[in-house]
């Protein structure tokens, strides 16, 4: 929060501190000392009304000032202290001058509204930070782990790495791990946004928070519960939201001069005021001058849109990493997106092996997953799961954007993509792979062409109304790909894109987005490995499928924690109307300032009546904040998802 504020703790809460935060409105401090204030300060309007100046209303109202001045009184004269001036001295100094003009009873009312004021934003923050910690409590009380060949009941925190954990049908996974046995399918709706559940079978990842759905799993443990995925998608989100977007910091910007600003304007209308003759009255002026144009609205107005958002982006699946991200993502108006893991499931198959005259289609199968066996490229799964017996080749080194080196029983083998391998006998085979759409691998053994092997990754079910949508909200989307430009632009055709960049190395895929990104801020969407040069010099780098993968959380801006493409525009659509709200209470605070402060110089408006106005406004600001925190629905229904990309075009 913003030092020119004095709204809100001004140091980070201690662990114990974060439990103690109030669950409801009652519950804090500033909002009960009001209410005692307030019962005071009527008990001391009556007095006066019955029976005229009465010491009985004097000391009702002396009460209720010290009551609700206590609320931000102490914590000003701290900030003082340490050389800090915020929205607390200018109503501090308020106070005290109106008491010392014999106005007690318009010092209580002022330090009561902005008692008020300062519970209900408190309030506001407490309740979005605790949404985004609301997904702790995803993970069950208890698991069950096997121990000394028996079943034991511990606490999540107690589970050890490398651990069995016996999840049954119907239960929460208390922290990430592997199955080891078992096949189910697995809710993550709560974690990822996904509606549909996702099926999981032996060597799968499942993560925290999960529910188990029809079968009993033994699930290896691979996390602890302080660094399981919902932990650390916490944990990421509270620590990158001290950086702070365009309009927090065009508030800051404001705010910070401008209490300074005010004390030296209040000084001069008192002073000048003074000589000119009636200096009670401009040094009254003078005070309400300095309660009219406290900034305090307008330096909460972004961070509580911003606690809002980010929380119920974390709701939906979608992990933003502060307040500048959040506005970056509302400022995107180009998308450029990675083919493979993005556009398609990520899950190729091999559909076509082409053989060199006296090789046979095992032979370059061999050859192939012998080198993709070291690779963590997503086509090697594919090549490795077309081959039973695997021997893996020695010495396997990558080639950058070309392919894989080795040797495989003293002999040299290479596989690569068209160009670093020429296709030479096979060229027109290769070509009609690739208008196939199909991405067609070379392999070589002993610097001779053996065969080309077609992959193909298919299209995701959304893919198409996804980006039909982008296009119709105005984005110009692009794709960029490592693949050839054949395969690239037989897939771009079927989703509907028309910019493609393809055969493109990582440092080329950032080359693109510089080059984008000089006619419209664009964000680069990708799995967060591969392409952490586009991700990082895009305007905002969004990782896909994020969920329990260090470097997708790290290297991204934004991650998508799920594998549903649709959640982009939702988090797109999220952002900008996020964006709209910070930018409508920037603009609200300012506009009470510009207003209130003449009508006070002149007199029109006193203390308390601008009291009453200033405070209204914050409260104004504060619940248009927080309606950020709710994040727009899935459009497409779940059911939708399985039919054919050809039926649903």
């Amino acid at each position: 929060m913003s030092d020119a504020c004095g709204c809100g703790p001004d140091e980070p809460r201690t662990e114990g501190e974060e439990e103690r935060e109030p669950d409801k409105l009652w519950q804090v401090t500033e909002i009960r000392a009001a209410a005692v204030a307030g019962v005071l300060l009527v008990a001391g309007l009556i007095v006066e009304w019955a029976d005229g100046p009465h010491p009985a209303s004097l000391t009702l109202f002396s009460l209720a000032l010290l009551v609700a001045g206590y609320t931000f009184v102490p914590a000003t004269l701290t900030r003082l202290a340490r050389g800090k001036i915020g929205v607390g001295t200018l109503m501090t100094i308020a106070a005290v001058g109106a008491v010392l003009l014999g106005k007690v009873e318009e010092a209580a009312m002022l330090a009561f509204l902005f008692a008020i004021s300062e519970g209900l934003e408190e309030f506001s923050v407490t309740r979005t930070r605790r949404g985004l910690r609301a997904l702790l409590s995803l993970v069950p009380a208890t698991a069950t782990v096997v121990r000394g060949g028996r079943e034991q009941i511990v606490e999540p925190g107690e589970l050890q790495l490398g651990e069995i954990m016996i999840v049954k049908p119907g239960e929460r996974i208390a922290t990430d791990g592997t199955i080891a046995t078992g096949r189910t399918a697995l809710d993550v709706s709560a974690i990822t946004g996904e509606s549909v559940p996702v099926e999981a079978g032996p060597g799968d990842d499942v993560f925290a928070g999960s529910i188990n759905g029809t079968g009993v799993l033994e699930v290896k443990v691979t996390a602890g519960a302080q660094d399981n995925s919902l932990a650390k998608i916490v944990r990421i989100v509270e620590a990158e939201q001290s950086r702070k977007g365009e309009a927090q910091r065009l508030a800051d910007t404001i705010a910070k001069p401008l209490v300074p600003a005010i004390l030296v304007v209040a000084a001069l209308i008192a002073a000048v005021g003074s000589l000119l003759g009636e200096p009670r009255v401009w040094i009254e002026r003078a005070l309400v001058v300095l309660v009219a144009a406290s900034p305090c609205a307008l330096a909460i107005a972004v961070p509580v849109t911003v606690f809002a958002a980010v929380g119920a982006a974390s709701k939906i699946g979608v992990l933003v990493k502060g307040g500048a991200a959040l506005e970056a993502l509302g400022r995107i108006r180009g998308i450029a997106l990675d083919k493979t893991g993005t556009l398609t499931r990520n899950r190729p198959t091999v559909i076509e092996v082409a053989t060199a005259a006296g090789v046979t289609r095992d032979e370059v199968l061999e050859v192939a997953a012998a080198l993709e066996a070291r690779s963590e490229h997503p086509l090697a799964k594919a090549i490795l799961a077309a081959v039973d017996d695997i021997t893996a080749a020695e010495n396997v080194e990558a080639v950058t954007g070309a392919g894989l080196t080795g040797y495989l029983d003293g002999r040299s083998v290479r596989l690569g993509r068209p160009g670093w391998i020429e296709p030479g006998s096979l060229a027109a085979e290769v070509e009609r792979m690739q208008h196939a759409g199909a991405t067609a691998v070379l392999i070589e053994r002993d610097g001779a062409l053996i065969g080309a092997v077609a992959v193909r990754d298919e299209l995701r079910p959304e893919a198409v109304e996804v980006v039909a949508g982008l296009r119709r909200d105005g984005y110009q989307v692009a794709m960029l790909t490592g693949d050839n430009e054949r395969t690239a632009r037989a897939l771009a055709a079927d989703v509907g894109i028309d910019e493609v960049h393809a055969d493109l190395r990582p440092e080329d895929k950032a080359r693109i987005i510089e080059q984008l990104g000089r006619h419209r801020s664009t964000a680069m969407v990708g799995d967060g490995v591969n392409d952490a040069p586009a991700l990082a010099t895009a305007d905002l780098g969004i990782a896909m499928g994020a969920m329990g993968t260090d470097v997708a959380i790290e290297t991204a801006d934004v991650a998508l924690m799920g594998e549903d493409l649709r959640h982009l525009p939702q988090a797109l659509a999220h952002a900008r109307r996020s964006r709209r709200i910070m930018l409508q209470n920037v603009g609200l605070s300012l506009a009470i300032i510009t207003v209130l402060m003449p009508l006070a110089l002149f007199g029109v408006l006193g203390l308390a009546a601008v009291v009453l106005v200033h405070e209204l406004a914050e409260i104004v600001v504060i619940a248009n904040g927080v309606r950020a925190g709710r994040a727009p629905a899935l459009t497409t229904p779940a059911s939708e998802l399985s039919a054919p990309v050809g039926a649903r075009a």
